[in-house]
């Protein structure tokens, strides 16, 4: 009826976490997305070191149209080439700025890859946990179903009575509507799957089942030294003393390899270098011109008095020019104190950031071992009472010794236990996601 299931840990088919997580990695829309950010981020670096285009000028003319005038002079043709020449580190500045956008968005693309891992870590946990939900639902229905045949066969010997048989009957049929929804459930947990993925489960797994093998109180890699106090009396003090140091060293190395506190620092860094760009473009860039100029041979003429006028010379000429704008519109600093104040904010930004990191690793460590503490006590103690309980008085109701209602009581309260020990082996997969996250370091369960 309650028979001890197979561990879930004891399973090997299916398909482990590590390989969902490749393939959320591969498939994921959001990190495909975030990928096409930092691609576009690279090309605008050599984008912001192009330099200004020179302007090629073409002239013909001056074309003379008063009719008065006879003959015609001839068309004069020009070129010209201009040139702007930047000046402050413009390019540099342009560059700088590029770069820490790159560093920016490779950062962002590190959490997001972070983010999609923590829903495929959730949504694994769960399917888990449903599809274990369920399969312990289902060995409980079958336990009915054999109190059901065993009471129909007492019944027909006449050795019990209808009332007793109408009631376990009616036991069983309403757990059966709890079975419907733990299916329910479970197909709903798995369908969730797809949203990390990209895909659906089926598309990349096939009829592959997730494979639980969770940690079930095996101390997340690095954090041994802050499992907890072993000792008593005395000792307790001075073990808190050390877990205290022990914890504040992770807290340290998280502010390190998280990747909101490294997103926070890479938007600092995008904050100074466009506050340098901006500070760059106040200066002033003058054009330098330069244009040659051909007069062809100009035609004979008539003077008023009917003497004759002679052709005016071949002309070529080179020029050269400068000009430089009048910075009028910089005695406005507006653009600066946008600037500097994106800075200040990416500053306070951070700083909040790295406040709220601090807490997270110490929250999500004292989860974690609220979490240890519950599915140990469990594992050790409540779940074996709980099926001992139960087999016994399976045993004595066989032998006409115990109760009917004394037997449903007992199954209630065991499934109880099974499904709070399924719900405790998920929240410390959860918790120690949370807790592997919070150190900025990828979950395994």
């Amino acid at each position: 009826m309650t028979a001890p299931t197979p561990d879930a840990n004891t399973d090997t088919t299916g398909v482990p976490f590590a390989a969902y997580l490749e393939a959320v990695e591969r498939f994921s829309n959001a990190i495909a997305a975030q990928r096409e950010a930092v691609a576009a981020a690279r090309a605008g670096v050599p984008m912001a070191g192009l330099r200004p285009d020179p302007s090629l000028s073409l002239g013909v003319g001056p074309a003379e149209l008063g009719r008065e005038v006879r003959p015609k002079p001839r068309l004069a043709q020009s070129i010209g080439l201009s040139y702007t020449i930047e000046t402050g580190d413009k390019r540099e500045r342009r560059v700088a700025a590029a770069r820490s956008q790159v560093s920016a968005d490779e950062a962002a693309l590190a959490g997001a890859g972070r983010q999609a891992a923590a829903d495929a870590a959730a949504a694994f946990i769960e399917a888990c946990r449903t599809r274990e939900a369920l399969q312990r639902q289902e060995v409980s229905l079958a336990a009915l179903g054999d109190i059901v045949r065993m009471n129909e066969r007492r019944h027909g010997a006449g050795d019990l009575g209808g009332l007793e048989l109408l009631q376990s009957r009616n036991e069983r049929d309403q757990f059966l509507a709890t079975v419907v929804r733990a299916r329910a459930d479970a197909r709903t947990a798995m369908e969730a799957l797809a949203a990390p993925l990209g895909r659906r489960w089926r598309e990349a797994f096939g009829d592959a089942s997730p494979l639980c093998t969770f940690r079930d109180g095996q101390a997340p890699e690095g954090l041994d030294g802050v499992e907890g106090i072993e000792g008593t009396g005395g000792s307790v003090g001075i073990q808190e003393s050390h877990e205290d140091e022990a914890l504040d060293a992770l807290v340290a190395r998280a502010l390190d390899q998280r990747d909101d506190v490294r997103i926070a620092r890479a938007a600092v860094d995008s904050a100074r270098a466009a506050a340098d760009l901006v500070r760059a473009n106040r200066w002033v860039d003058p054009s330098v011109s330069l244009s040659y100029g051909y007069t062809p041979q100009g035609r004979r003429g008539v003077a008023a008095d009917g003497s004759a006028v002679d052709p005016s010379p071949r002309s070529n000429t080179v020029s050269v020019s400068v000009s430089v704008p009048i910075p009028l519109s910089r005695l406005d600093r507006s653009d600066l104190v946008q600037a500097e104040s994106a800075v200040t904010q990416a500053l306070l930004a951070l700083r909040q950031t790295e406040l709220q990191a601090q807490a997270d690793v110490r929250a999500t460590h004292a989860q974690y071992r609220a979490a240890l503490e519950n599915l140990t006590r469990y594992r050790d103690a409540t779940l074996g009472d709980a099926r001992r309980v139960v087999e016994g008085l399976r045993l004595s109701y066989r032998h006409g010794a115990a109760s009917l209602l004394e037997l449903l009581s007992a199954q209630r309260a065991a499934d109880d236990t099974e499904l709070a020990y399924l719900q405790a082996r998920s929240e410390l997969a959860a918790a120690t996601v949370r807790l592997q996250l919070s150190l900025g370091r990828a979950p395994a369960p």
